[in-house]
């Protein structure tokens, strides 16, 4: 290498190569969950195959490797961007390198075929069938944990991959202080006896009138149409190409239109991060969302702290009544923000009211931390699975479509995820709190104008994308520590107001 410069060239050619395949296969994964149709399943799972060894070949390739080499060793002569993008895709490197090119590659065929397994499993309420392909990703997964960081527990490598820092006694200790919060307060609830009206939700609102609200809540979270778009899935999520190229998707079901619209709202939530980064790192590695607690963040943050409020129902309320004139005859704003902050144990952790939430979350990571420590089997996962959803939430699981097989993330082999969920709501009640401190929040969203609000969260994290870690990231935007005491003291306000509770 005849100089810097030259390394530097090489290496940003090299990353110019490896985010054209992974936008191929992104591109593919979406199809995959949108349009595809099932028998296309074993093509697309043999493609992503080829398509993925040649990505790890380029990640792997030595002289790729050398020119990254030569930028870390020389700090000083690279710019801020280039050096962040060389500790970033080294990280990465070294998650991968560790992986036999074969097993890398079978491991993203067997991911398709499990998800496709999946879907037809939870369709037909068959554990049974998708356990073979569960067990597969679950062994695969010790297995590659184990490759990467041999001396370490592998629950801990698998939540480190989704939220950089976080060990099994962090989050231990995190969920311990959240439910000693809230479960006192959901009993008191429940004691209470009291509960809104919610049979107005409970009726057809018409599927063409729901597609339309879509596009009102899309406008409303100042998503460009020219940058984004939405599909209809079973499991809504959202994906990023580039911020030029942001997709999300719902679900949309007759006799339950708040499950779409709130859906929506997070998922735009997700895409509100992704479209705000920095132009100038936009197509690097550092061009998206630091960590999944981060992102989750901001969906959960506009999900429910915004979307939820009495102000943003306030400023909706005449677009709802406008779609569904029958079905809102004689509903308030006032009853509507009631009805959709009704606290009560549920089933579904996508339908779980923002109270209980966590609880689910819980459920997940219970069971993901004794998969990993060997003191559970796969093919016991709806029995255990059962018995906490009795012991968290007080409810019977009537199936396994309604237990272990609702979500989607083990069959992408995304363990370790679901925390990411809890730990976001609770970063989300803090940015909250310092968000109040500098603007007039709650007078922003009653106007229906979130873009204040967006350009406070711009400017702190969404422009960062990862140029930052994540508790650096955080506590530059909170102004402090990481304090879950904001989440309980958020719900425990918002919880008791609504349920009179002295």
């Amino acid at each position: 290498m005849n100089s810097i410069e030259d390394s530097i060239r090489l290496f940003k050619e090299q990353l110019e190569k490896i985010r054209a395949y992974g936008h191929a296969m992104g591109i593919m994964y979406y199809d995959m969950e949108t349009v595809m149709p099932p028998a296309a399943a074993e093509l697309v799972g043999d493609t992503l195959g080829l398509l993925s060894e040649a990505e790890y070949r380029l990640q792997t390739d030595e002289s790729f490797l050398s020119a990254m080499n030569e930028i870390l060793l020389h700090p000083d002569e690279v710019d801020e961007i280039t050096l962040c993008e060389a500790k970033r895709t080294n990280e990465e490197r070294e998650r991968i390198a560790c992986i036999p090119v074969d097993e890398y590659v079978q491991a993203q065929i067997d991911q398709t075929a499990a998800f496709n397994a999946w879907q037809k499993a939870k369709l037909n309420n068959d554990f049974a069938s998708f356990l073979p392909h569960l067990e597969k990703l679950i062994e695969t997964t010790k297995r590659f944990a184990l490759y990467y960081k041999p001396d370490a527990p592998v629950y801990d490598t698998l939540l480190d991959q989704y939220e950089k820092g976080l060990t099994t006694e962090t989050a231990d200790r995190f969920f311990l202080q959240v439910r000693s919060a809230l479960v006192p307060l959901i009993e008191a609830i429940q004691k209470n006896g009291y509960q809104p009206d919610t049979s107005f939700l409970d009726q057809p609102y018409p599927l063409d009138k729901q597609r339309e609200l879509t596009r009102y809540l899309m406008q409303v979270m100042r998503m460009d149409p020219e940058r984004t778009a939405c599909g209809e899935v079973e499991h809504p999520f959202t994906t990023d190409f580039t911020k030029n190229d942001v997709r999300i998707t719902t679900h949309y079901y007759e006799n339950a239109m708040q499950s779409s619209m709130y859906s929506v709202i997070h998922e735009a939530g997700h895409a509100t991060y992704e479209l705000n980064i920095a132009d100038e790192i936009a197509r690097s590695p550092l061009g998206t969302g630091v960590s999944m607690g981060v992102h989750e963040s901001q969906s959960r943050f506009y999900e429910n702290i915004i979307g939820r409020s009495e102000p943003f129902i306030e400023s909706i309320f005449p677009k709802l009544k406008e779609l569904f004139p029958a079905q809102l005859e004689g509903v308030t704003p006032h009853m509507f923000y009631l009805a959709v902050n009704k606290a009560e144990p549920s089933l579904i952790r996508t339908e779980a009211d923002e109270l209980t939430y966590a609880l689910h979350v819980m459920v997940r990571y219970e069971l993901e931390k004794k998969l990993f420590d060997g003191s559970l089997k796969a093919c016991d996962l709806p029995e255990a699975w059962n018995k906490l959803y009795r012991e968290y939430l007080g409810v019977e699981v009537p199936d396994d479509t309604h237990g272990v097989l609702q979500d989607s993330h083990w069959s992408g082999g995304s363990f370790g995820y679901f925390p990411s969920y809890a730990i976001g709501s609770a970063y989300g009640a803090q940015l909250l709190a310092k968000m109040e401190q500098e603007l007039d929040i709650w007078a922003f969203v009653k106007e229906g104008n979130l873009q204040p609000i967006m350009d406070w969260l711009t400017e702190r994290i969404y422009r960062y994308g990862c140029r930052l870690d994540p508790k650096d990231l955080m506590e530059q935007a909170f102004g402090a520590p990481f304090d879950p005491s904001y989440y309980t003291k958020y719900l425990t306000a918002k919880f008791s107001g609504l349920y009179h509770l002295s």
